[in-house]
């Protein structure tokens, strides 16, 4: 069977240059007689592997020296816990912009751990379809948290935020090396690898070194693996890591490098999410529901022309819901797989992330417009 165009939010597509990379190597591993999947974390095999992708995410994130770079389990939702566990220690208060499903699960986590946490801002209003423009946040809060891109909601924070010394806590796993960052206006940085990085299995880690505390500053009870100190005093091996999924993440790294680094994916992926958009924006049968200025180049959600009236229309919503199962089976059957849309907004999203080429967004809207000329 060929190779289909895969939309999904995650786990997402991987660059076909890496798959075949991996399957060559996958039974004898730079002349070991084993797989990496096999090797020891502690062994000679496997300790250049996660010191390789350490130095590539340093080198193509710009990573400053005073930064520890980490390789955790547990997923983005575990930060959501250990973000507040490590740094909550002076006011046990931090403040929190709710921008959709995970940062409001963030904000949702910290409150159980009895922080105090203040919503400074919301774009709940029009169901989390834009970015709130907060310019700088002040006062007497141990950290301040966003989320740079928003999966379910296809949007995207076009500035960082002011802090005025304020430790800035970001969740960059959809939009991690999709552009350039500059790690120095953050305090934290985490991403799961599962979108832009790697298999699922791994989240990287970025802290500033004055952050990591020892257990004993923590919130109190906080579980040794949920310090960010023993990972950082270990190596990132306080356990056996995801290693087969490290050292995709490393190939991935230098997959990028050879495409001109976050700059080079900036440009790839500007190109991809502007033809997306502007065939939406022109389109009479299809609109993005994210507001423009708020866009995500990442995560496409849209919906069709029945989705109108189908919030107060019983056979509007009716025949929306017919047409976005059909539109799904017949991608599907076109190649284009994982489009539906997320129960909270409905209809498509597409998801184009680093690995997705041109070619697979051209196929995507070449489908869109022969779906809408039958579906009118």
């Amino acid at each position: 069977m060929a190779r289909v165009y895969n939309f999904s939010a995650g786990p997402s597509a991987l660059p076909e240059e890496v798959l075949k990379e991996c399957a060559d190597e996958m039974l004898d591993f730079n002349g070991s007689g084993q797989s990496v999947m096999e090797m020891s974390h502690r062994s000679k095999d496997y300790e250049p592997i996660i010191q390789d992708a350490e130095s590539m995410v340093r080198k193509l994130m710009g990573v400053p020296d005073n930064y520890k770079v980490l390789f955790l389990q547990g997923g983005g939702s575990t930060q959501f816990a250990m973000v507040a566990e490590n740094l909550a220690r002076a006011h046990r208060k931090a403040a929190y912009i709710e921008t959709g499903v995970w940062a409001k699960k963030a904000a949702a986590e910290a409150k159980r751990l009895g922080i105090d946490v203040d919503v400074i801002a919301s774009s709940k209003d029009r169901n989390y379809s834009y970015i709130p423009q907060v310019q700088r946040i002040s006062g007497g809060y141990d950290y301040a948290y966003i989320c740079l891109n928003n999966t379910i909601m296809g949007t995207r924070y076009g500035y960082i935020p002011e802090t005025d010394g304020i430790p800035l806590v970001a969740d960059i796993s959809s939009c991690v090396l999709s552009e350039p960052l500059d790690v120095s206006k953050f305090g934290l940085l985490f991403a799961g690898a599962q979108k832009n990085l790697a298999p699922a299995g791994v989240t990287l880690v970025i802290i500033r070194e004055d952050l990591i505390c020892g257990e004993e500053e923590c919130l109190p009870g906080t579980p040794a693996m949920l310090c960010y100190k023993t990972h950082a005093d270990n190596g990132s091996m306080y356990n056996t890591p995801p290693c087969y999924t490290i050292y995709v993440l490393g190939k991935v790294l230098h997959w990028i490098e050879r495409n001109g680094g976050a700059e080079g994916m900036l440009a790839r992926n500007r190109e991809k999410s502007d033809y997306l958009y502007d065939f939406l924006d022109t389109s009479d049968f299809y609109h993005a529901t994210a507001e423009k200025g708020s866009r995500s180049m990442m995560n496409v959600p849209f919906l069709t022309k029945y989705s109108d009236h189908a919030a107060d229309d019983q056979s509007a919503a009716a025949k929306e819901k017919e047409i976005n199962g059909k539109f799904v089976r017949e991608a599907e059957a076109a190649g284009l797989v994982n489009l539906k849309g997320h129960r909270l907004v409905g209809g498509m999203r597409a998801s184009i992330y680093n690995a997705m080429t041109l070619d697979g967004v051209k196929a995507l809207v070449d489908f869109m417009g022969r779906f809408a000329e039958e579906n009118r």
